[in-house]
């Protein structure tokens, strides 16, 4: 590992070269910078991975469940396990995808799960992600590189080849394609995650298509190659948000949507990978409901835990957050991306109030979470060793079976008094080692 750590620089700079960067719009600027890399790993043993492996497979499958559910039957509404308030005013519900039954019954083909490790070692689900959850290219080409800086730590140490997340993705695409092509449909370089739409369609031997590649013709999604020919569509890995997709069903003044593609998707002619909707399910209000999810649609207990987490739509909630405000974290549901997220602790009084009545005017529109004191890891700063906090996005993808990927995304603070770990908020991230034996 010693090895390995010294090569941290050169594998930063060839990870430059590559164009492993993320963008994100401030301003109305489109800002580019590298996600920087720790090679410092983060270790999981063989025995809590199956732990973790076993829970994430559970979680997965119950909110697959829930959303063939609330688009369908809404059986666990009427039986009053989740209020209809925090399905019909989920920004994340879309009433246009009601009906729709995607190929095989699947729709969260790509899950993604942020989950924390507590001092004590407990593990708790911080987040779930189920629309367009970005990445799994950062560890799969930071593992290639460190292989390439430094073959003997991999000889030497009993670690799961995460080289096989592109067959994994493949498979998943192949088993809900309709008969045509696999692929990858991207916004374009501008997007935050471009070189991650790139690497993945060249990894899995998808086309990489933009707008203006795609068209629908007599109820089938079609790809047009340079040549003028056009090639059925089967599946479409798509990297844009729901209300961008087709300019005919939702945001109509979308230039980077598909016309008439919710058509051919309501016809299942074609699958699209996460299905559109997803949203309902992780919505942070929603999250609150998942272990009721669980035992509702799999008749089995919850074996990986949520953080305590408090909805102060319900009066007793209500009660304990504004009694412990100080000690908690309060999140709005409708953000992302390390956004929105307030400490009680941090505030000043006049920031205490305005967000307390706002709050109890708009109750759906929060949750409020024990803070967890993440466990700590190594990194390198500046040369020296230093601990910082750091979560883990584990990736379970649905297909034939439900398999949870033997890797995931670490990504961690940089700055010592925070507990963001978002790539948009300065964090960076190191390959997470599971262990074989």
């Amino acid at each position: 590992m010693k090895n390995l750590m010294k090569h941290e620089k050169k594998i930063n700079s060839l990870l430059e070269r590559y164009g492993v960067k993320f963008g994100i719009y401030k301003n109305n600027i489109f800002h580019e910078q590298l996600f920087p890399f720790d090679a410092i790993p983060r270790v999981i043993t063989h025995d809590e991975f199956i732990y973790l492996e076993r829970g994430l497979r559970q979680r997965v499958d119950a909110l697959n469940a829930f959303l063939k559910d609330i688009y369908s039957e809404k059986r666990i509404v009427k039986d009053g396990i989740v209020p209809e308030e925090f399905i019909f005013a989920s920004s994340g519900y879309l009433v246009e995808c009601d009906g729709i039954m995607p190929p095989k019954g699947i729709y969260s083909h790509i899950s993604g799960i942020d989950l924390v490790q507590a001092k004590d070692g407990t593990w708790y689900v911080l987040e779930d992600n189920l629309r367009v959850p970005s990445g799994a290219s950062y560890p799969m080409i930071a593992r290639e590189l460190c292989r390439k800086s430094s073959p003997m730590t991999f000889v030497e140490n009993h670690i799961e080849d995460n080289r096989d997340y592109a067959k994994l993705l493949k498979a998943t695409m192949n088993h809900v394609n309709t008969d045509g092509v696999n692929v990858i449909f991207t916004p374009g370089r501008y997007n935050a995650a471009y070189f991650e739409h790139s690497y993945l369609a060249e990894k899995t031997g998808s086309i990489l298509v933009g707008p203006n590649d795609l068209i629908v013709k007599e109820d089938y999604l079609y790809f047009k190659n340079y040549d003028g020919t056009l090639k059925k569509v089967g599946s479409i890995y798509r990297r844009i948000s729901d209300e961008y997709l087709d300019p005919m069903t939702f945001y109509e003044e979308s230039l980077i949507g598909v016309p008439h593609l919710m058509e051919v998707y309501k016809k299942g002619h074609v699958a699209i990978i996460n299905a559109p909707g997803n949203g309902v399910a992780d919505d942070k209000g929603i999250y609150y409901f998942v272990p009721k999810m669980i035992e509702y649609y799999l008749k089995e207990e919850p074996i990986l835990n949520n953080a305590p987490t408090y909805l102060p739509f319900y009066k007793e909630d209500r009660e304990y957050v504004l009694e412990h405000f100080d000690t908690l974290v309060l999140k709005d549901v409708a953000e992302a991306g390390g956004y929105g997220v307030v400490f009680g602790s941090k505030m000043t009084k006049e920031e205490k109030e305005s967000f307390i009545e706002l709050m109890l005017k708009e109750p759906r529109r929060f949750i409020a979470q024990e803070v967890i004191d993440f466990k700590d890891i190594a990194i390198q700063d500046e040369g020296k060793m230093v601990e910082r906090k750091a979560d883990l996005r584990a990736f379970v993808l649905s297909g034939e079976k439900t398999v949870v990927w033997k890797s995931g995304l670490t990504r961690f603070s940089r700055n010592p008094d925070s507990f963001i770990v978002n790539s948009s908020q300065g964090g960076g991230f190191k390959d997470t080692w599971v262990l074989s034996r």
